[in-house]
């Protein structure tokens, strides 16, 4: 079927009218991971005329071709994108009511699903749910710590109820509320005995000069680093491995005289001060601000909303003791993703 544009925009209640029905958010989705019709429908338990049939009537209802047919399987179009999506988010949101009723059965208080950058992680969510539990136990919490382009999108798919992050360039602003919490300071870290740490200061000439271990290019703190080398016509170290893993850069730092540089927050909790050491290096260095993220037109869960009311009282908290100015010879530096 050649794919065209609808002969007019579909009404408010086009599923209804088009009959959609769960069977077919789930093909969509065994579709776009098996890319095969035969494949998808033998997942979903069907067999392949029934799959064919049902993807074939909803094509025929909305005037347009979902995927494109060849001989090796099916390729979603633009459509069919729009449409997977969607369909993604719905079943993900679903299996999230069926966790929830059932903790709610068990006679606990929920499922919460959060999403977070590393430095809130570390200090500023953990502090929260340990609050949370006090009222709470039976709250059942799941933490997924990434960076910001991954979890955007799992929040758009329902994946997640909430996101301490930021949002990045090519996302949807208007479909966020974003409460900005702060930036993340980040820090240079060596070995115990690096031939570094014994300096009082250090310029970015003397630390090229040694291997490093950073995130991989196009990543926030990366571009962040990046661009400090760049700002300040210093060449970039020739020797980098590129690892997402703060523990994988920790533990080549560990063996080596690799250098890496993380959040504060991470270096504090992470590096025993007999085995490693954040370098005197004195210039600021921050990436762009984080703040609690969440979707406007998705209701938070009783829980979900338990646990960003106490979020933000711990924000305000740490805002109201914040008072000591930073040292004039110090400048905050941020990068926009």
């Amino acid at each position: 079927m050649k794919a065209t544009h609808p002969p007019e925009a579909l009404p408010p209640d086009w599923f209804l009218r088009a009959r959609l029905k769960f069977r077919h958010l789930q093909l969509f989705v065994a579709l776009d991971e098996q890319r095969n019709l035969h494949r998808a429908a033998e997942s979903l338990g069907m067999s392949q005329p029934a799959a064919s049939k049902l993807l074939g009537d909803l094509e025929t209802q909305l005037g347009v071709a979902l995927f494109e047919r060849h001989p090796r399987g099916l390729t979603p179009n633009w459509y069919g994108e729009c449409l997977i999506r969607h369909a993604r988010g719905i079943v993900s949101q679903l299996q999230h009511a069926g966790e929830e009723l059932n903790a709610l059965e068990a006679g606990n208080a929920g499922v919460v699903s959060v999403g977070t950058v590393m430095a809130p992680a570390v200090t500023l969510l953990t502090s929260a749910i340990e609050r949370v539990h006090r009222d709470l136990p039976g709250l059942k919490i799941g933490v997924d710590v990434g960076v910001s382009r991954d979890l955007i999108p799992r929040l758009l798919e329902g994946e997640l109820d909430f996101a301490i992050t930021r949002v990045p360039a090519g996302f949807p602003a208007e479909r966020f509320v974003f409460e900005e919490i702060g930036e993340e300071a980040l820090c240079f870290v060596c070995r115990e005995g690096h031939p570094l740490s014994g300096q009082s200061a250090l310029s970015l000439e003397a630390m090229a000069a040694y291997p490093w271990a950073l995130q991989p290019p196009g990543a926030l703190m990366r571009q962040r680093v990046d661009g400090l080398f760049l700002q300040h016509g210093v060449a970039p170290p020739r020797q980098i491995v590129d690892t997402p893993d703060v523990l994988v850069a920790l533990a080549l730092v560990d063996k080596s005289d690799t250098l890496t540089v993380t959040t504060r927050e991470a270096a504090d909790l992470l590096c025993a001060p007999q085995r490693f050491r954040r370098l005197p290096f004195e210039e600021a260095l921050s990436v762009q601000p984080y703040g609690l993220v969440s979707l406007r037109d998705r209701r938070l869960s009783p829980g979900a909303a338990t646990l960003m009311s106490t979020l933000r009282e711990l924000v305000a908290h740490q805002r109201s003791l914040q008072t000591e100015p930073q040292p004039s010879n110090a400048s905050t530096l941020s990068l926009r993703p």
